[in-house]
C-alpha cells in the first residue's frame, strides 16, 4: 500500500549501532547510563540557572537554551535507541521516522547557533566588558536566541521537506541507529540529486558560517587576552572560555566528520561511530563541562545544597 508520498515501504528497520548480539545488553546499559546522567544534568542546569537570580546574565540565558536542547535532542532518539538493543525488531514507521528526522535537525542545528550566540556573549565580555549590559540587553540575548531557533526550524524543514519528495521502494533498512539523512538517501530508488545539493548548501552553512563567526570571535578575544597585564585576569579570562571551547570542538568536530565525508557505505559506518559523540556524547558532558569549570555554578548548587540540609534538619 502506498504512503501519501508515493513510497512503497511504510515502516523502516534501524540496523543500530552493532548486529553483534553479545554487545546488544552491555550497549544498553551503558547507553542508559549516558541517558541517564544526560537528563539530570541538563534539567539540573535547567533548574539551578531558573532557582537562582544571580545566574541571570547573558552567559546562564544561553546555557539554560543549550540544557534544554540538550534535553530535548537526546529524547528524540535515546529512547528508541535503547529500545532497539533489546528489542528483536527494531523497526519504525514511515510517519515515525521523518518525525524523528525533523525534530533530530531542528535541535542540532538550533545548537550549533546557540553555542554561536555564546562565543559572541565571551567575546563582548572579554572585548568590550564596559559596554556588555548594554551590548547583551535581553532583548538582545532574545534575539540571538529565537534566532537560533528559526535556523533549527528552517534547516529541518528542508531537509525532511526534501526528503518526503524521495520514493523508498523495497530495501528499507536505515544503517544507523536513528533517522538520519545521509542513511536514508542511500535507501531511496528515485534521483536524490536534489537532497544531496541540499546537504551541501544546507550543512556547509549551518557549520561554516557558526564555525567562522566562533573563530572570529575567539580571534579577537585571545588577542584582548594576552593584552591583559595581570596573570589572574588572564587564568580568569581563560577558565570563562576553555568549557565553551571544549563543547564547541566536540560537537562541531563530530559533526563535521559525519555529515561532510562522502556518503558511502565505508564511510557511514564509520560516521555511525562517529555521531555518538554529537548525539550521546556531547549532551551528557555539556552540563558536566560547564558546571565543573565554572565557579558561579559550584556556589550556586552548594547555596541549594545548604538550604534543602537546613530544610531537612527543620
Amino acid at each position: 500500500m502506498l504512503t501519501g508520498n508515493d513510497s512503497l515501504v511504510t515502516e523502516f528497520v534501524l540496523a543500530g549501532l552493532t548486529d553483534l548480539q553479545e554487545l546488544q545488553l552491555p550497549l544498553f546499559h551503558l547507553f542508559l547510563m549516558i541517558y541517564i546522567v544526560t537528563i539530570l544534568g541538563n534539567f539540573g542546569l535547567l533548574t539551578l540557572i531558573g532557582l537562582n537570580s544571580h545566574l541571570h546574565t547573558p552567559m546562564y540565558y544561553f546555557l539554560f537554551n543549550l540544557s534544554f536542547i540538550d534535553l530535548c535532542y537526546s529524547s528524540v532518539f535515546s529512547p528508541k535507541m535503547l529500545m532497539n538493543f533489546v528489542s528483536k525488531r527494531n523497526a519504525i514507521s514511515y510517519v515515525g521516522c521523518m518525525t524523528q528526522l525533523f525534530f533530530f535537525l531542528f535541535f542540532v542545528i538550533s545548537e550549533c547557533y546557540m553555542l554561536t550566540s555564546m562565543a559572541y556573549d565571551r567575546y563582548v565580555a572579554i572585548c568590550n566588558p564596559l559596554l556588555y549590559r548594554v551590548t547583551m540587553s535581553q532583548q538582545v540575548c532574545s534575539a540571538l536566541s529565537l534566532a537560533a531557533y528559526v535556523m533549527g526550524f528552517v534547516g529541518a524543514t528542508a531537509h525532511t521537506g526534501c526528503m518526503l519528495r524521495l520514493t523508498f521502494c523495497n530495501a528499507n533498512v536505515i544503517n544507523h541507529y536513528l533517522c538520519d539523512i545521509l542513511p536514508l538517501l542511500q535507501l531511496s530508488c528515485t534521483s536524490t540529486y536534489v537532497n544531496e545539493v541540499v546537504v551541501l548548501v544546507v550543512v556547509g552553512i549551518n557549520i561554516t558560517v557558526p564555525s567562522f563567526t566562533i573563530l572570529t570571535s575567539y580571534i579577537f578575544i585571545l588577542t584582548s587576552i594576552f593584552h591583559i597585564k595581570s596573570t589572574h585576569g588572564r587564568s580568569k579570562a581563560f577558565s570563562t572560555c576553555s568549557s565553551h571551547i571544549i563543547a564547541i570542538s566536540l560537537f562541531f568536530g563530530s559533526g563535521a566528520f559525519m555529515y561532510l565525508k562522502y556518503s558511502s557505505p565505508g564511510s557511514m559506518h564509520q560516521g555511525k561511530f562517529s555521531s555518538v559523540f554529537y548525539t550521546n556524547v556531547v549532551p551528557m558532558l555539556n552540563p558536566l563541562i560547564y558546571s565543573l569549570r565554572n565557579k558561579d555554578v559550584k556556589v550556586a548548587l552548594r547555596e541549594v545544597m545548604t538550604k534543602i540540609k537546613k530544610r531537612d534538619k527543620l
